[in-house]
């Protein structure tokens, strides 16, 4: 099915009203490097998974998050301001997350803002999707879980196996594997004494997506399932820049379960030679054709399926298809009584 983007100045929300018509908002507060890539990453994440729904994407930003004067301009005149929010209500929502600069969430800039959002979440939509910094937050103004530093940042690509029974992992089989990047993680033990259902982890990661149902359903995502097979390689590429630049202290460890063996050894043999003469000018010698031979994205039906039975939900909370019975919404209990009927109810 057909996916809008609604920039500024576009379609009107009154010609997507048919029953089969989400009205889903983005977002997008990655920072400028990232920014145009995380559009485009979730865009095709939903347009491949929405094959029974027509979906208006509605792209937003937040002007408190940091930007470049030339990226910020670009932003008004494609994204709309979050104040156009506030009023408005939408059948879904997705927040990404943003590079953390504040050791404390509630000292970032747009701290202020991004738990206004949560606040309006739970009050305006069927369900929202909360990614990585995203989720930090919403756990932090929802139920006061702080987030805790890790020793290094955990970067790559990791097995993950279902937790509890749930819609989201039912049909989820052993080895699903999703990739991660981040500098915080959250406590299993904070979250489940919260209420917060544990859907897949890992002994490495952690958690990695957990679910709650306040008045309507949350899904958070530590990892992030709506990568592009190359998208470590940028983010490994810029943080081994900020090293030659002296921007950071340590060389960035090498993306785990990412790289083959071949490509290793090429990144290997280039830390050598940054660490042995940290200079800037070495940037422009980052192998990064090298690198991106043989990446590819073992994680994207996994994606895809997560986003197809999250898009379904939204679809049953706005056509208000008829409730399962007793007996079979037991693994379903997170979940409003009303269903899509693309969904088979005896399976469960």
């Amino acid at each position: 099915m057909p996916l809008f983007l609604d920039a500024a100045h576009s379609v009107p929300a009154a010609e997507f009203r048919a029953a089969n018509c989400l009205n889903i908002g983005f977002i997008n507060n990655m920072p400028d490097a990232a920014h145009e890539a995380t559009e485009r990453q979730f865009r095709e994440l939903i347009r491949l998974a929405a094959p029974n729904a027509v979906v208006r994407l509605k792209l937003m930003f937040m002007p408190e998050v940091p930007r470049a004067d030339s990226s910020r301009e670009n932003l008004k005149r494609r994204y709309h301001d979050i104040s156009e929010l506030w009023d408005g209500q939408l059948d879904g929502l997705i927040v990404t997350g943003t590079e953390p600069r504040m050791s404390n969430l509630k000292d970032e800039p747009y701290w202020r803002t991004l738990a206004q959002v949560v606040h309006w979440a739970c009050e305006n939509t069927a369900s929202t999707i909360w990614s990585c910094l995203g989720a930090h937050a919403a756990v932090l103004h929802l139920d006061g879980v702080e987030r805790q530093p890790l020793e290094q940042k955990l970067c790559g690509v990791f097995d993950v196996t279902p937790g509890v029974s749930h819609p989201m992992t039912r049909d989820a089989v052993l080895g699903l594997r999703v990739p991660h990047s981040r500098h915080n993680g959250l406590s299993e033990q904070s979250l489940a004494a919260c209420g917060y259902r544990i859907l897949t982890r890992s002994s490495i990661v952690g958690v990695d997506m957990f679910a709650k149902q306040h008045k309507n359903f949350h899904l958070f995502l530590q990892g992030h399932p709506e990568y592009e097979a190359t998208t470590l390689l940028r983010e490994y590429r810029r943080d081994v820049a900020r090293y030659l630049r002296h921007e950071r202290a340590t060389y960035p460890v090498l993306p785990q379960g990412y790289f083959g063996d071949a490509a290793a050894a090429i990144a290997d043999a280039f830390r050598d030679r940054a660490v042995a003469d940290r200079s800037e000018r070495l940037v422009a010698d980052f192998p990064v054709s090298a690198l991106e031979v043989g990446l590819e994205s073992p994680w994207r039906p996994c994606a895809i399926e997560i986003y197809r039975k999250w898009l379904e939900y939204l679809l049953g909370c706005k056509t208000e298809r008829r409730p399962f019975n007793v007996l079979s919404r037991r693994a379903w209990r997170d979940w409003p009584t009303k269903v899509p009927r693309t969904v088979d109810s005896s399976a469960l």
